[in-house]
């Protein structure tokens, strides 16, 4: 059964085995970022919101725009800002100029909350990496980079149609 097993297992393509390979490492490195998120009351789509509002200071943003930036697709975007204002972390306001454009804000609070986060999730990536030579982990970012890139492009043209 063994030796079956690792036959099917090398009869995958190799794109297949990097898709899978690159999905258990995207999942274990988030793994490890909730653990310090969590203990701050976050999850990992409140702290990329965080993120992103702070990015965008002080216009703020639409929510579908938020929804555009996020790293990982969240299907329900209106519950999740409910949340987080709910929880004095962010604020949304009606724009007079145009009413259909509701602008999310971060607040003080949601602030002080990425302050504490900083360095503790400086530290967990560098963590992360440290079995890598510098030179290693920058090839990989720029790999995913180029993949981050190609989706985003065929994203794009399938917008355009």
């Amino acid at each position: 059964m063994t030796k079956e097993r690792n036959h099917q297992r090398a009869a995958l393509p190799v794109e297949d085995r990097t898709f899978i390979a690159l999905l258990k490492a995207a999942d274990a490195l988030a793994q490890e970022a909730e653990k310090i998120l969590k203990a701050k009351g976050l999850s990992g789509a409140q702290y990329n919101v965080l993120r992103i509002l702070r990015g965008a200071e002080p216009e703020g943003l639409a929510c579908s725009v938020i929804g555009e930036r996020m790293i990982s697709h969240d299907p329900d975007m209106t519950r999740l800002l409910d949340r987080m204002e709910k929880r004095n972390l962010i604020t949304r306001q009606r724009q007079s100029d145009d009413r259909r454009v509701v602008k999310t804000r971060v607040t003080v609070s949601g602030l002080e909350i990425l302050k504490r986060l900083e360095q503790p999730i400086r530290e967990l990536h560098r963590q992360q990496f440290q079995h890598m030579a510098a030179p290693r982990v920058r090839t990989l970012a720029g790999l995913l980079n180029e993949l981050v890139q190609r989706s985003a492009e065929k994203e794009f043209l399938v917008r355009a149609k």
